[in-house]
């Protein structure tokens, strides 16, 4: 018989939600310019749309930010922050920044140079803005099957090598400004990276002299679909094997909102001093401090907290993915059609496959998120054409293959029968679904539209 799983904590203190009439919400999609991110939280009920920040911290982590330095420099705070990294992640240099797109900046500041390309394996849409601002051109190296929703390949966030090798050697090694390798790709469905790809990728960059930076910000649930998928690791724990990701990297960018279990903070990590100098002379000018960056010594302490924590048991790691993929195995039994395997962070709805009626150009994961929203309060949000922009020579759209819609999962936050209720609407709404109309553009900003855009329906014929 299999047994059921439950959630490694019990619930201490509670927030109010409040279900809102649907009438509600008609008022507030169009208010919000059908742009989920620009809904009031108050007109949300259950929000999936992101796990950034949205964690329930715990116990330890809240009594730890009473002991929170707030010396402007040397807080003792840092210091525990830059032992928990090395004990953890096994980097020796820390610069603390406000959250990861600090560090982002940072790193694309001191390594690229004008005309530079950046490999990476799926763009990931500020990381990519940072790379372009800094005058590099990213350079999709992930594997096919990660732009195929249906393709059950388990590691889809693998670096395809023969396209790496193709990308170096159209423009040599000197103007590769680094590998920018991501962990458990997020605009690829939460899809995890194999420990025999990330060696392999570790080993080709070192021949030729390239630097391979993670994001890893979610490395933690990409080490936990090593342990269940990868042969040779399922007797390891998700720590070592995390560990084991982090040494075959130069430096890595980490959004500590996500795996870290905080609501604010991240940092940039690296090997080399001389760079990590680089890093601090501009967190200075942009960040803060070498010793705060971007936060206060109570967040260094939950972070510090948080990070330890993360990695005490495999039962968080568990837990944590358990969640999503029942999400993700409800979606499915009915029929609904989902990115597969589920991933790490959120269950993504094939918005192209669920609205064939709506083209691309007329933003259909943009209309499903209104319309789930609209439906029962959930909050998603769109993971396609307008999340890709706009190409920065030709002015034309970017087309991603993925038209999708993210529901992301906070940690420690939701019951499973929240998860039942958002699956019941995404399902209403796909019984519905002819009715959904496209969309167009009322304002687009010049860059990161997804954001701040806005849009109406397209009329009828």
């Amino acid at each position: 018989m299999t047994r059921s799983w439950a959630e490694p904590w019990k619930i201490k203190m509670v927030e109010p939600i409040t279900v809102t009439t649907r009438d509600e919400r008609e008022r507030a999609i169009v208010d919000a310019g059908y742009n989920t991110f620009l809904l009031k939280s108050d007109d949300v009920y259950i929000d999936l749309l992101t796990d950034s920040g949205t964690t329930a911290m715990s116990d330890r982590q809240w009594s730890a930010m009473m002991l929170g330095d707030e010396s402007y420099a040397g807080a003792r705070s840092f210091y525990k922050l830059v032992a928990a990294v090395h004990d953890v992640y096994g980097y020796e240099e820390l610069i603390p920044t406000h959250q990861g797109r600090g560090a982002e900046h940072l790193l694309s500041q001191i390594l690229i140079e004008q005309g530079d390309v950046v490999p990476g394996n799926m763009y990931f849409t500020t990381t990519r803005y940072h790379q372009e601002r800094a005058g590099g051109r990213f350079v999709d190296v992930i594997i096919d099957e990660a732009h195929d929703p249906t393709s059950m390949h388990p590691f889809k966030g693998n670096i395809d090598i023969d396209k790496l090798a193709a990308a170096v050697d159209e423009v040599g090694a000197e103007r590769v400004a680094y590998v920018s390798f991501e962990t458990n790709v997020n605009l690829a469905g939460g899809q995890p990276a194999s420990m025999a790809n990330i060696k392999a990728v570790y080993a080709f960059c070192r021949e030729r002299g390239i630097l391979v930076m993670l994001d890893a910000t979610r490395a933690l649930e990409n080490a936990y679909f090593i342990q269940q998928r990868e042969g040779g690791y399922e007797d390891r724990s998700v720590a070592s094997i995390l560990r084991e990701i982090t040494e075959n990297s130069d430096g890595a960018t980490v959004s500590s909102k996500k795996d870290n279990l905080v609501n604010i903070g991240g940092f940039l990590a690296l090997r080399d001093p001389e760079l990590a100098r680089k890093a601090r002379a501009l967190l200075v000018a942009f960040e803060g401090l070498h010793t705060y960056g971007g936060m206060s010594g109570r967040d260094m302490e939950a972070l510090a907290t948080g990070i330890r924590e993360m990695v005490a048991t495999d039962d968080h790691a568990r837990s944590r993915v358990g969640q999503v993929e029942y999400l993700g195995n409800k979606l499915i039994k009915y029929g609904i059609p989902v990115v597969k395997p589920i991933g790490g962070h959120g269950v993504f709805l094939d918005a192209a496959a669920m609205l064939p009626h709506i083209p691309q150009d007329q933003f259909p994961a943009q209309a499903l998120a209104a319309a789930i929203y609209v439906d029962s309060g959930v909050r998603g949000m769109e993971r396609g054409i307008v999340s890709a922009g706009r190409d920065p020579e030709t002015g034309e759209n970017r087309r991603p293959k993925l038209e999708l819609v993210r529901l992301t999962i906070p940690r420690r936050v939701y019951t499973q029968s929240h998860m039942d209720v958002v699956a019941e609407s995404v399902i209403e709404v796909y019984e519905q679904r002819d009715a959904i109309t496209g969309l167009r553009f009322t304002y687009e900003p010049e860059s990161l539209r997804f954001f701040q855009a806005t849009f109406e329906p397209l009329p009828t014929t």
